[in-house]
């Protein structure tokens, strides 16, 4: 069925355009055409002047919805989470499970797997956050399950059969060949939860690292006469970083010098949500710790941030008016650029003729009024 969606603003890479209407016929983006040249078979839905945006991509989805991926690694599991994020403009998302023992692991992909036979909307692939991780940076992070990259685990992280695979990796805990061998196996490899020092950094990004999850935290900092992960990530022109715009996680200070760095589009905004997105109740149990949201962000008894309660609405919000960043920049950072970052820019992150209709409405305080995915509205 041919649909036009008319009367609204439309963002594109060359900026809004007015006066146009979006034509999605197949879950497929078919043209941007004026109004009078609407076909007269189309279904026609008025936008009520809203701001049509590409919809957003989350690479770091711990759960939503009142449930955790670690908790229940299932389908059905990454359904809820999926459906408590789309209100929130999220489109396309990876379910990402932190640090757990390898069967575990296995159980979250093969779900993954399933979840994109069985057509659940938005399921992209998921990402393996750890065990390959530093104690010394566990943050949250059950340090118990941490283990080294073997054959075992090689032949694990390799062997998933549709959708893309993020594994987050501190690379002083293997050897540049290991990283290698991921690359070369289709698998997207980022540092995180990483004390490693900036040769050993710079190795991981020549052996084919591309990303760095949740930039500065976690990780070791920028310093006078020993740059760290910190310093490699921003020297780096082609990696993408993953940012938490919550105003806690990092100061905007910070992020504001690090967008000046390097370019805008490999920046990704990421929530690292947990399962109180979408719900009222707003603490649960992670591995065993008690976590609850206390002034947006969650935490152990402790203190010990434990991911977030942060939703991409909220994270293209705050790029804007904490980061002073254009609205138009924001939703790269949140579409885009992510879309890259996993090789799905040619068809996804965009409004363009060719592009799948994963789309976003906004009206004028950014809130979502509604959500495509696949041309399929919610």
């Amino acid at each position: 069925m041919l649909a036009a969606l008319e009367n609204g603003r439309i963002l594109t890479g060359e900026g809004v355009i007015e006066g146009r209407a979006l034509l999605i016929e197949g879950g497929v983006i078919k043209a941007i055409v004026t109004r009078d040249a609407i076909p007269d078979d189309a279904q026609r839905l008025d936008l009520d002047g809203g701001l049509l945006t590409p919809g957003f991509i989350d690479t770091q989805v711990n759960g939503g919805g009142g449930v955790l991926f670690n908790d229940a690694p299932t389908v059905e599991t990454i359904a809820t989470i999926g459906a408590a994020h789309r209100p929130f403009g999220t489109t396309g998302f990876l379910p990402t499970l932190i640090s757990d023992d390898l069967h575990v692991v296995d159980q979250a992909m093969r779900a993954t797997e399933q979840a994109i036979a069985q057509g659940v909307p938005g399921v992209l692939g998921v990402h393996i956050e750890g065990p390959f991780l530093n104690p010394k940076r566990k943050g949250i992070h059950d340090a118990e399950k941490f283990r080294v990259i073997d054959d075992e685990a090689m032949a694990l992280l390799t062997s998933l059969k549709v959708g893309k695979m993020l594994v987050t990796l501190a690379p002083e805990r293997t050897t540049p060949e290991m990283i290698r061998r991921l690359a070369d196996a289709g698998v997207i490899v980022a540092a995180g939860h990483t004390n490693a020092l900036y040769p050993t950094m710079r190795q991981a990004l020549d052996h084919g690292l591309t990303g760095f999850t949740h930039l500065f935290n976690a990780m070791s900092p920028l310093t006078s006469r020993e740059p760290g992960a910190v310093g490699a990530a921003l020297e780096s022109q082609e990696a993408w970083c993953g940012i938490i715009v919550d105003g806690r996680h990092v100061d905007p200070v910070t992020l504001k010098i690090a967008l000046r760095a390097r370019p805008l589009d490999r920046f990704m905004l990421v929530t690292d949500a947990m399962p109180t997105v979408g719900m009222a109740d707003k603490q649960f149990t992670l591995q065993g710790r008690h976590i609850r949201v206390v002034d947006g962000v969650c935490v152990d008894d402790q203190g010990t941030l434990a991911g977030s309660d942060l939703d991409m609405v909220s994270a293209v919000r705050n790029a804007v008016t904490l980061l002073d960043l254009r609205l138009e920049d924001a939703v790269v950072m949140a579409a885009l650029a992510p879309a890259t970052f996993l090789g799905l820019g040619q068809r996804r992150g965009a409004i363009a003729p060719g592009y799948a209709a994963d789309l976003c409405l906004l009206d004028d305080r950014l809130e979502v009024t509604a959500t495509w995915i696949d041309g399929v509205t919610a």
